[in-house]
């Protein structure tokens, strides 16, 4: 009881020193989904605290951030002082970059990484019209000393598990470690917004935007939820085999929780590991054979077809997926899947419901019926036998 009662007390005088008269506390802002970041807000002064994905009881950062219309506290809280908005900002992700559009804060990009790996259109014709935008190569191993001469104020980066983030720690300029992919909960990652809002001083478009965000996503699953009450949920199985292993969504993974919240039901939803399970093919092919839907992610330069998944891998075309044509693609290179979802999970639950009530839904599509091709009739001889007796 003691233990909680001091910490209670040390976050009230922490957000009280927020504001130069200290006369008001603090209040811890609600974040209904975030399990990694807390945002608390004094009168002069908003703390963020990204905890740490792997070490969940430790702190992987804490920002203080101050607008820079407002004097600092006369007793600056720890950690790394934020003056906002931070005008040049260096973003190392085309997610957070795409977030930036969305909040009409592109202005204030100086430059971005990896931008020939950006699928979104938009966000390609966007960086067209802005030159002084530059390019700093590779996330992994960015050009720091341009960064250095661009005067940012800011790197936005991914953190990793006992990794740093090598010449950028010591760069002298502020980290934004943007641990939001790390969130399970489509809507807990969405929410991080709120804090990037605050960064770029669009804290109230932000809040705007995740509202309407989290109301089109509760709006979707409760329709879908009603729609198949009495019915049979389709089950799911997902993507293709990666040499020895096939890896399906667990029902703790975020993939997971899509397919249930659209009306699916994933086959291995009672798994509660993080993230995608490693199995064996003979396992999914034993499991999945009968699946309702099969969802495949990949990326390829041509989309995938049903002759192409045919020749890579035979048993394929014993799912009852593959023989019904009831197989939808997500072609990565193509579609701004990884862009997009993010921060706008609802596009993608209705994507998804749409396919599982067999509907034609209206808004963004990632996941689309793959095309047929021509398939070889020797092949297709050998696919009824279940064999590969012609290989």
């Amino acid at each position: 009881m003691m233990k909680h009662f001091l910490a209670f007390l040390a976050l009230i005088l922490t957000l009280a020193s927020c504001t130069p008269s200290a006369s008001t506390e603090g209040t811890e802002m609600t974040l209904k989904y975030a399990t990694l970041l807390t945002l608390d807000e004094g009168d002069s002064c908003t703390i963020a605290t990204v905890r740490n994905p792997w070490k969940k009881e430790s702190e992987l950062a804490r920002y203080v951030i101050v607008p820079s219309a407002q004097p600092l506290p006369h007793n600056v809280p720890q950690g790394t002082l934020l003056r906002t908005p931070l005008r040049r900002n260096v973003v190392t992700s085309s997610v957070h970059l795409s977030l930036l559009a969305d909040l009409k804060a592109l202005d204030m990009v100086a430059g971005v990484t990896d931008r020939s790996y950006i699928v979104s259109r938009s966000i390609s014709d966007s960086l067209k019209d802005r030159p002084a935008i530059a390019d700093f190569g590779q996330s992994m191993q960015p050009d720091v000393e341009r960064i250095r001469a661009a005067r940012a104020d800011a790197v936005w980066v991914s953190p990793f598990e006992n990794a740093g983030h090598g010449a950028l720690d010591r760069l002298g300029v502020p980290l934004i470690e943007c641990a939001d992919y790390m969130e399970v909960s489509p809507l807990a990652r969405a929410e991080w917004m709120r804090f990037y809002g605050r960064l770029v001083g669009r804290a109230a478009e932000a809040d705007s935007l995740f509202e309407a965000v989290e109301r089109d996503y509760l709006s979707c699953k409760d329709e879908a939820e009603k729609a198949f009450e009495d019915r049979h949920r389709p089950t799911v199985v997902s993507d293709l085999r990666s040499g020895n292993t096939w890896y399906q969504p667990s029902g703790a993974s975020t993939m997971g929780i899509f397919i249930e919240d659209a009306g699916g039901h994933n086959l291995w939803a009672e798994r509660k590991e993080n993230g995608s399970l490693p199995l064996s093919i003979e396992s999914v092919m034993a499991q999945g054979q009968r699946a309702d839907i099969w969802l495949v992610k990949y990326g390829m330069a041509n989309d995938l077809t049903y002759a192409q998944m045919q020749r890579d891998f035979g048993p394929y075309a014993q799912f009852s997926a593959w023989k019904q044509h009831r197989i939808y693609g997500c072609n990565t290179l193509k579609v701004p899947f990884y862009e997009d979802v993010p921060f706008h999970p609802e596009r993608l639950l209705r994507n998804l419901a749409s396919i599982f009530s067999g509907k034609t839904g209206k808004g963004a599509t990632y996941y689309s019926p793959l095309k047929g091709g021509s398939i070889n009739s020797d092949d297709g001889i050998c696919m009824l036998l279940g064999v590969y007796f012609c290989k």
